[in-house]
């Protein structure tokens, strides 16, 4: 099943992730794949408020992931995987386990893990029109 959803302004994008969660509830591991400028962290920024993250967020380009805390107080991750170079470097990271941990993980650039994501992940597609409008792809 492939969900198709436009976000037409970046001030749409606490609704559409609350929309997102919303209708794939049990989903815990979220992959989000676009081109550089896509609107990746913006949409998981979004995430991070419509689960009632308090903390300032920001993405973990250099840290590779960061933990937040929803607003029920469970553990969040959102990972940033645009700098590892080979699949090896997850294990050092504890990839694996943080997505065993059945909390939310919100993985950037997820195709150096593709073998490591379960398959009950939700794939996001973000595609950005010559307009500026983000078409987002769900499956």
């Amino acid at each position: 099943m492939l969900d198709t959803i436009t976000l037409r302004k970046p001030e749409e994008a606490e609704d559409i992730a609350r929309l997102i969660l919303q209708s794939h509830d049990t989903a815990r591991v979220f992959a989000l794949h676009g081109d550089l400028g896509a609107g990746k962290t913006t949409l998981i920024k979004a995430f991070c408020k419509a689960l009632g993250v308090a903390d300032r967020t920001s993405s973990p380009s250099f840290a590779i992931v960061n933990e937040y805390r929803t607003g029920t107080g469970d553990p969040l991750y959102h990972f940033d995987l645009y700098r590892l170079k080979a699949t090896e470097e997850l294990d050092g990271i504890g990839f694996d386990e943080y997505l065993d941990s059945g909390a939310y993980c919100f993985i950037e650039w997820p195709e150096l893990a593709e073998g490591h994501l379960p398959p009950e992940a939700l794939h996001v597609r973000i595609e950005v029109s010559a307009s500026g409008v983000r078409t987002l792809l769900l499956g």
